[in-house]
């Protein structure tokens, strides 16, 4: 069965094959998972988060298919919609069972769904709940990614239940997967999109986590992993203070001027042995930037200048990198303007979180002339030392 762990844990959660953008920000171009795991005790009977709202119906159904006629506890591990959304429905077809959480998620849960306070059971850091033969085990790991985040874990069975935590959004049937090393591309989008701006709270988190015996870690999207070191270990890599010498390059053009700039520069950095990616902001995913901005050292934002600033599109990238805090190294500017502006000034005020050195921006006047072929041959020379 592909939705089984153990004998005694399922996967009841839906699959969204068709969902293309989450909360109105982050494009899913492979669609998503809602995990909800069905934990049967010798005693009592619990599920792990539930389903978004519009997939209750699909989570029904599986809840039949294991003969769920009785649940005892909601375990919320997260009130974000997509997984708290049903917990109201729920509790309507189990109006005795009681909604396990923290203090914290408490209050987000009544403020979201408006739950009553009676229908909960709070449990603290390091508390255990028995189920009979199996107990559930709660460990605080705020920040991945809302601060009342927890995560639960079964100590006979060894699985982690982790949420957000570990998640990628793809819509698969093997949801059970000894071969992580399939999923990690799309983890690492997901990385970059939810988590990165917390990077330094969630290497404290692993460190946690890291002392608990774990033979599967269960995340709330995605697959879950039968060898977790892979996925563990690629957490540790990005959420390290250690870059790749990359350069990024996101840039959007008018007429034409800005993208000679951008050829000319990125041509440069290949022929000095560097690896670079353009991004056409234009025409490219978002998410696809924001996951090279993971590990790469180097970040170039190019633009025309459009009434006195900087194109919408590039403020976007720029509003956005500053937003997920990536570890950057290094980052410069270019582009070209006709009569004048502050577009430099602009796109630097946008980006107050990424505390990177800022290299010599090279702006044209029109077209790039020889002069400012210089200023370019500068520039890239001093990303190719920088990145030695």
């Amino acid at each position: 069965m592909y939705r089984k762990l153990t004998d005694k844990i399922h996967n009841i959660g839906s699959i969204d094959w068709d969902r293309r953008i989450f909360d109105q920000l982050v494009s899913i171009p492979n669609g998503t998972t809602y995990n909800s795991y069905l934990v049967q005790g010798s005693e009592k009977t619990a599920i792990i988060d539930s389903v978004d709202p519009p997939m209750f119906d699909d989570f029904v159904k599986n809840m039949r298919v294991h003969n769920v006629n009785k649940v005892d506890f909601i375990i919320c591990n997260h009130a974000e919609q997509d997984h708290s959304g049903s917990i109201p429905m729920l509790l309507s077809l189990f109006p005795k069972a009681l909604v396990v959480t923290n203090e914290k998620c408490k209050l987000f849960l009544m403020d979201l769904l408006d739950i009553q306070e009676k229908s909960f059971f709070i449990v603290k850091d390091n508390d255990i709940l028995s189920l009979g033969d199996l107990s559930l085990q709660f460990y605080l790991t705020p920040w991945v990614h809302w601060p009342e985040t927890m995560t639960t874990y079964c100590k006979e069975e060894k699985i982690l239940f982790s949420c957000d935590f570990f998640g990628s959004h793809v819509a698969t049937s093997d949801l059970l997967t000894d071969q992580p090393e399939k999923y990690i591309g799309a983890a690492k989008h997901y990385f970059a999109e939810i988590m990165m701006p917390f990077r330094a709270i969630i290497t404290k988190n692993i460190q946690k986590i890291s002392k608990l015996d774990i033979s599967i870690i269960a995340p709330s999207h995605g697959p879950s992993y039968k060898n977790p070191k892979p996925i563990i270990d690629s957490y540790k890599e990005w959420c390290s203070g250690e870059t790749k010498p990359f350069v990024a390059i996101g840039y959007v053009s008018m007429h034409d001027s800005t993208h000679s700039i951008v050829e000319y520069v990125a041509k440069g950095i290949m022929d000095g042995g560097l690896n670079v990616k353009i991004f056409n902001l234009a025409n490219s995913e978002i998410g696809e930037l924001a996951t090279t901005l993971v590990d790469c050292s180097t970040l170039i934002l190019g633009s025309p200048t459009v009434l006195a600033g900087a194109h919408p599109l590039v403020i976007y990238a720029a509003f956005l990198a500053n937003a997920l805090r990536p570890k950057l190294k290094y980052i410069s500017i270019v582009g070209s303007y006709g009569w004048g502006g502050k577009m430099i000034d602009q796109i630097i005020k946008t980006i107050p979180m990424i505390k990177a050195e800022v290299i010599e921006p090279v702006l044209c006047k029109g077209i790039p002339k020889d002069s400012d072929y210089k200023n370019l041959d500068l520039l890239v020379k001093s990303i190719l030392e920088k990145n030695k």
